[in-house]
């Protein structure tokens, strides 16, 4: 089967979109999503067009505060610090990658925890790690593992006990999904590129999450029938120039009982829960 991100995205957007009118009317404005772009990396320039796109979308306000690639660190520090103050925006998200001589760990700690939409500060992580159970309104779960979970919760994808093989280590996807794998009582195994024996431990995954990076990285013959294959790779095919994930989407769906595409995946879905953690610091924010 594979996964129809868009249509599942739109019912999710359409849905925040009924949820907002409300708040409007209760609280008299709508939650509030600020985006820090600097820069014009072209990824990153689509991706907040998107957002900004969807937003629209789920009657969400989304204000991009953009940068020019030359601005300092202590430019950025200070754009941050004013949101953090700023009593109407709700959720903070800092596009990354920023530019070289700008420190990506010195920008994520100025981001005030009660507005990071990413789940990227130290508090955020903390938090995640602790919690035994996939609860995602008590803190701000990163955007695209929480879309993975969405996906196999929509596909009704059994994961107690299930072996699962997730490739890539990175703060933002590897680390975090496999937490929340771990939560769902999955048995989960935490790979990279270079993990010896890969091709076998993916043989024997009855659900493999690709986060690795690598364009086409997973072949056929590096999966098993009836396996579930979630990619979440955004990358260029160096063949044909177009988009493509970290898995052969097309030699090795004939093998999968579910497989995302990329596009039209995991990428769909990880916007629909920017909008969604950008609700929740809101409703935080006015019900505690």
């Amino acid at each position: 089967m594979l996964f129809d991100g868009k249509t599942t995205a739109a019912h999710i957007l359409q849905a925040l979109e009924k949820e907002n009118i409300l708040l409007r009317e209760e609280y008299g404005r709508v939650p509030c999503l600020s985006v820090v772009l600097v820069g014009e990396d072209y990824g990153s320039t689509r991706y907040v067009a998107s957002c900004e796109k969807n937003a629209q979308r789920a009657g969400l306000d989304c204000r991009v505060v953009r940068l020019p690639e030359s601005s300092s660190e202590e430019d950025v520090l200070s754009t941050i610090y004013s949101l953090n103050e700023d009593n109407n925006v709700d959720g903070i998200l800092v596009q990354m990658p920023l530019p070289k001589h700008i420190r990506q760990e010195r920008i994520v700690l100025a981001i005030s925890p009660e507005k990071d939409v990413d789940g990227v500060t130290d508090a955020n992580v903390s938090q995640l790690w602790k919690q035994k159970h996939n609860n995602y309104s008590q803190f701000c779960v990163p955007c695209t593992p929480r879309s993975v979970m969405r996906i196999l919760k929509e596909a009704e994808i059994d994961l107690d006990g299930r072996d699962t093989v997730v490739i890539g280590r990175s703060n933002i996807v590897g680390m975090p999904v496999s937490k929340l794998l771990l939560n769902e009582n999955a048995t989960v195994t935490v790979c990279h590129s270079h993990t010896k024996d890969l091709t076998a431990l993916l043989r024997q995954a009855d659900i493999i999450v690709a986060a690795i990076g690598k364009p086409k990285f997973v072949s056929a013959e590096m999966v098993k029938e009836g396996a579930v294959v979630v990619d979440v790779g955004i990358n260029t095919d160096p063949a044909t120039g177009k988009m493509c994930g970290d898995v052969d989407t097309e030699a090795v769906a004939p093998k999968c009982r579910l497989i995302t595409p990329v596009p039209g995946g995991v990428g769909q879905l990880t916007i629909c829960s920017l909008m969604e953690n950008t609700m929740d610091c809101f409703k935080r924010l006015h019900h505690g």
